[in-house]
């Protein structure tokens, strides 16, 4: 497959998922470029505003297999990994796998799980596998794993730690839609008679990996690279952050623009693709002076700053 085809493949996905989501193109396209980079996914926003269903409706289209949890303080690590489970008939165990074992998961609310059950996702999210009962299984290709939290309702939640954050490659928001985007809503569903939305597949988990391995294509200048690395840099030695970004959010940032510039059909990064990714990519991984909370600045405010104070390269 070329980057043509991804190109074109990738706004057929994003235009039969927009079938279900209103007004949120610009949300779709990050979930495709997401996707297409290998990322697993953060949506941290308020209730009722789509995750769920943005979720399940790219693993319809996509073709791909999808599994919920719904995380809850009683959750264990093998309710989400399976175990090893004994069958009378025969005297032996035998493995029942978990929800895990899906193209795509939906961790929903995966702050209200504690800190044990969160990281039985931290294996799977790196290695792409789990170890049950000191066996190792390798899980479906490809795998993304889609989390959501609620950043308003902190009672009975258990924040993420640094690592597991790490994991995640993009945090998005959804944000509400306007008041023209809401009457379509209300419109659809009186059209439709019924709650559920169905969408149609338009492609497979193998056409996906031939997709992912098309963006490996992507050429990327060696001053996009250096403007890459030198943003992150950046998010270290300001003043207003305590921790700043590791090279994972340098590779993150490097696969993102890839991912970008292949669904606009270009065979080459732009500084543009890299911008649009930053705050997406970094303001998660950075842990800010905590006199900040005072003044309201958030680590999205410092990414935006960090980007008007680098340099954009030049390229032909």
């Amino acid at each position: 497959m070329d980057l043509r085809e991804v190109g074109t493949q990738s706004r057929v996905i994003i235009d039969q998922v927009g079938k279900a989501i209103v007004g949120k193109d610009d949300v779709l396209q990050k979930v495709m470029v997401g996707i297409l980079a290998g990322a697993h996914i953060l949506f941290e926003d308020y209730p009722g505003l789509a995750k769920t269903l943005i979720a399940r409706s790219f693993a319809q289209v996509l073709g791909m297999d999808f599994h919920r949890i719904q995380f809850t303080p009683d959750l264990l690590p093998s309710d989400i990994t399976g175990s090893h489970v004994f069958d009378r008939q025969t005297e032996q165990f035998t493995l029942t796998v978990g929800p895990v074992f899906a193209n795509i998961i939906l961790a929903d609310e995966i702050n209200r799980a504690t800190p044990k059950t969160q990281s039985a996702l931290l294996e799977a999210m790196q290695e792409s596998q789990v170890t049950i009962d000191g066996e190792t299984h390798r899980l479906p290709s490809p795998f993304v794993v889609i989390a959501t939290q609620n950043p308003i309702e902190y009672e009975g939640t258990f924040p993420l730690p640094e690592a597991q954050l790490d994991r995640f490659m993009v945090r998005l928001s959804v944000g509400y839609p306007d008041a023209q985007g809401e009457v379509e809503i209300l419109r659809r569903r009186r059209a439709r008679k019924t709650d559920d939305i169905m969408l149609s597949p338009v492609t497979s988990a193998e056409k996906v990996l031939e997709m992912r391995a098309a963006v490996e294509e992507v050429f990327v200048d060696p001053d996009i690279e250096e403007y890459i690395v030198s943003i992150v840099h950046k998010t270290r030695t300001d003043s207003d952050v305590y921790v700043g970004a590791s090279p994972r959010g340098s590779l993150a940032l490097l696969k993102l623009a890839r991912a970008q510039a292949a669904l606009a059909g270009r065979d080459y990064v732009l500084p543009d693709d890299v911008k649009e990714f930053a705050k997406p990519a970094l303001a998660h991984r950075l842990i800010l002076n905590p006199d900040l909370w005072s003044k309201r600045i958030t680590a999205s405010d410092v990414v935006a700053k960090i980007l008007h104070l680098v340099p954009v390269p030049k390229v032909s």
